[in-house]
């Protein structure tokens, strides 16, 4: 628990924003979809997989945040700076509990923060009492903290009043849902329409979800797309585009890609064989180019003008036969050519490589990330670029924490590079002691916002976070 506990005092200068929440079942996957809504979905149920469309809270749609506050006493605004903390306990039936947690500044110059009526003490600064009673209807929030700002209070005008709908405010809000009756390992939303597309065990199959219109709240099943001899084939892996017509790029191995239209299910495309090889990652870099990626870090581009055509790019630096990999891409700025962004690679020991799609024979950069229990499982493997920071990678799947990585200084040298940050919540909100570490399963980017991250834990944990650039790092 002390260490829990340092971490949770550490945080009020860690980060921006923390929100965190419990999803009735834990959750690999984390997809932005139409409206900027938030699609999750569980993988490990033997009685149905919920499949849900989430509103995000309106603080994470907007550019500034804004904090409601209790009761407070202080000799000194200016030297105001607290913390409102406040957990619940729901499901998609309701609100089950609320527990009002209060935050103690006193003046001798010491902290009391009460949490779940344990206290803790540490240096403190100004005196000052903050307090909240919350209601929410959500899916379900554990802990959450926001900042107070003291230029946005005006000093003893607030009162309990204010504090009301505070956390409804700060929570996730179920749109709609739906039951798979298989594990969903992977879930796409198709641009430009109301389909998901899933995939995962038994088979390689794939299963395309309507969500129903303003009045009904379920996603529905529509039809199934089966694909050519998938019995006994691992699970399909997906990615969707809506240029020509709502397309699915999916397999699980490298001999059997293909393209099928969502709707007519006609399939459009199949790529040349180019071996049989298990799939880690595939992707569309635009209408006609795709980029697959192979467990053993090889990398594929094909051009669906030429179907017989599959061009290998550069390959991993030399490691042991059981290390796996994993990619992730990014998408520029308008207007740049999508081969011009670099591919990222991360395997499984800790390994990043950078590489230029327009000069596949050596690597842009080499480095090594500093995880724990380098050559572990690579279930949960995951890289992801920051859409509005530049040069900026997440990685995430060693452990309960996710590394965010600065590559703008990275060359060909392969040493360790040093994260710029570590999100280390989940590690901290998890078994307790009742059952393994919580292991981060996904996270992805908050489309806009250049530092806000959603990442998820097999415990059932969902957090949203926003970590502080400290003082003289640009970005």
């Amino acid at each position: 628990m002390e260490a829990a506990d340092e971490w949770l005092l550490q945080s009020l200068r860690l980060y921006r924003d923390l929100h965190t929440f419990e999803l009735q079942a834990p959750t690999r996957l984390i997809e932005w979809a139409r409206g900027s809504r938030v699609c999750v979905a569980g993988y490990g149920q033997s009685d149905g997989n919920e499949i849900l469309q989430l509103i995000p809270p309106p603080t994470l749609l907007t550019k500034e945040t804004q904090v409601g506050v209790a009761a407070m006493v202080a000799p000194d605004l200016s030297d105001l700076l607290g913390l409102i903390f406040s957990e619940t306990r729901s499901g998609l039936g309701g609100l089950h509990e609320v527990l009002p947690v209060a935050v103690t500044r006193t003046w001798p110059g010491t902290e009391q923060l009460w949490l779940k009526g344990k206290a803790h003490k540490s240096p403190g600064c100004c005196p000052i009492m903050l307090s909240c009673s919350c209601s929410a209807e959500s899916l379900g929030c554990g802990h959450f903290i926001s900042r107070c700002v003291n230029e946005s209070i005006s000093w003893g005008k607030r009162t309990h009043e204010n504090s009301k709908g505070l956390c409804p405010e700060r929570d996730f809000k179920v749109e709609c849902g739906g039951f798979s009756e298989r594990p969903v390992y992977s879930l796409k939303y198709v641009p430009d329409t109301s389909l998901l597309v899933t995939s995962g065990p038994p088979d390689s199959s794939l299963q395309v979800w309507q969500v129903s219109a303003e009045d009904s709240d379920i996603i529905k099943s529509v039809s199934p797309i089966e694909t050519e001899n998938d019995t006994g084939q691992s699970w399909a892996k997906i990615a969707t585009i809506s240029a020509r017509a709502p397309w699915v790029l999916h397999s699980s191995r490298l001999d059997r890609v293909q393209i099928t239209e969502v709707e007519s299910r006609k399939n459009v495309y199949t790529a040349a064989s180019g071996g049989s090889e298990e799939l880690s990652s595939l992707a569309f870099l635009d209408c006609n180019t795709l980029l697959l990626c192979c467990t053993t870090g090889r990398l594929c581009l094909a051009d669906i003008r030429q179907p017989q055509s599959l061009v290998e790019a550069v390959s991993v630096p030399s490691a042991p036969c059981s290390e796996q990999w994993c990619m992730g891409t990014r998408h520029g700025a308008q207007g740049l050519e999508p081969s011009s962004q670099p591919v990222a690679r991360l395997s499984n020991r800790g390994l990043l490589t950078l590489t230029d799609l327009r000069k596949t024979s050596e690597f842009l950069a080499l480095a090594k990330a500093r995880v724990p229990s380098p050559g572990s499982g690579a279930e949960f493997l995951c890289v992801s670029w920051a859409p509005a920071l530049e040069g900026c990678l997440a990685i995430s799947g060693f452990d309960g924490t996710v590394h965010v990585y600065d590559t703008q200084s990275w060359d060909s040298s392969g040493k360790e590079a040093e994260p710029i940050f570590v999100h280390k919540g989940h590690a901290f909100g998890g078994a307790g002691g009742s059952g393994d570490p919580p292991l981060v399963t996904v996270h992805t980017w908050h489309l806009q916002k250049p530092r806000t991250l959603l990442s998820a834990a097999s415990d059932g944990s969902l957090h949203v976070w926003d970590w502080v650039q400290p003082c003289g790092k640009g970005g």
